[in-house]
């Protein structure tokens, strides 16, 4: 028997931007449904991964047309295997359906800008299926927008002045969202004016109260917040209502070994607290078990091919992130095709027979 689970992987473009300040989130019901970037499963730790894709999004060069991407960042995984992603250098966000040749734009898509009905450069959206609506990171405008799936002509400000870079939705409905400019990462709560700091807010630094540029976010059950603490070359671990984190991965210093990362990225973990990071700088992806000392490679990029831990080979341009789903892993690219996602499976064999 066979088991397919499902991971995304997406492009990077680092930005250190802003003043943050807060606004109100809004004043609707809170949401009951978890969102993609917070869902737990159990990898195995003897999956075997696929190292070749098939492109279930963009393929077509770098432009704007419905077939193509531009650099696509975020993106988010539906239960049919729709694929919702942050077209980064499109201003928009694209929604690709499984088995789709082209997309079509269900948010932004009006040029680059700062009216309601436009974004400009989107690192991330979510899908909160109780108020069936996009959250999305509006990277250059320095806020975070609600656009509803039903009218998509224009979104609504939910947070202002905040240098978002990634996004996550808890059990409860409540959201994160990481700060770059203030090396922080709050939880909002429905109808508050002022989020709450879970992770970081005592400035730049290397400290373990500290983060420096941190992008994405992973929300466990537990409600203990994981961050790619980009500049700091590690993961940490914050727990529930803590004052420090704790490195989880990496934090040996910048480099290549299986003990160090070099700017992670987006990240996942699973039911067993295993961590699979995007080491965006060293074109892997690294697999990194609760309390593990170093990592092993899951998918690794081309740039890295000759090594002795080089799985296979690997698709051109691995270049970023992972969040999963439930059926697949998700790679973006920049490769001889242009800006694409690539679908990967793993397959795991229960009892192979003796």
């Amino acid at each position: 028997m066979c088991l397919i689970f499902t991971l995304k992987v997406d492009l990077m473009c680092q930005f250190n931007l802003g003043i943050s300040t807060t606004t109100t989130i809004g004043t609707t019901t809170a949401s009951t449904t978890t969102a993609a970037s917070s869902s737990i499963i159990n990898i195995p730790p003897d999956a075997t991964w696929a190292q070749h894709g098939v492109v279930v999004a963009g393929g077509n060069g770098q432009g704007q047309e419905f077939n193509q991407l531009y650099t696509p960042h975020g993106l988010y995984v539906d239960e049919d295997q729709t694929v919702f992603i942050a077209d980064f250098d499109n201003h928009r966000v694209m929604e690709w359906k499984y088995g789709a040749t082209s997309g079509q734009v269900v948010a932004g898509g009006n040029g680059e800008g700062n009216r309601l009905n436009q974004l400009d450069k989107p690192t991330d959206v979510i899908i909160d299926k109780e108020t069936d609506g996009f959250i999305i990171c509006d990277h250059g405008n320095r806020r975070v927008v609600r656009w509803s799936r039903r009218d998509q002509t224009s979104g609504q400000i939910i947070i202002s002045d905040v240098a978002c870079w990634g996004l996550a939705m808890d059990d409860d409905g409540l959201l994160y969202v990481s700060d770059q400019e203030k090396s922080e990462v709050k939880r909002w709560r429905i109808g508050e004016t002022n989020g709450t700091v879970v992770a970081g807010g005592n400035g730049n630094g290397e400290q373990l109260d500290q983060l420096s540029e941190p992008t994405h976010v992973f929300v466990d059950r537990d409600h203990s917040v994981f961050v790619s603490d980009f500049v700091n070359h590690r993961v940490m671990k914050w727990v529930k209502d803590a004052k420090e984190g704790i490195v989880v991965a990496g934090g040996q210093g910048r480099g290549n070994s299986l003990s160090q990362l070099d700017g992670p990225f987006a990240l996942v973990v699973d039911q067993s607290s295993t961590i699979y990071v995007a080491d965006f700088w060293n074109d892997r992806i690294m697999r990194w078990p609760k309390g593990a000392t170093q990592g092993s490679i899951v998918v690794i990029g081309n740039d890295q091919i000759g090594e002795a831990n080089s799985l296979g080979e690997p698709v051109d341009g691995l270049k970023d992130y992972i969040l999963y789903d439930q059926k697949i892993l998700y790679r973006g690219v920049d490769g001889p095709f242009g800006y694409s996602i690539l679908s990967l499976e793993y397959v795991l064999k229960k009892n192979p027979e003796v």
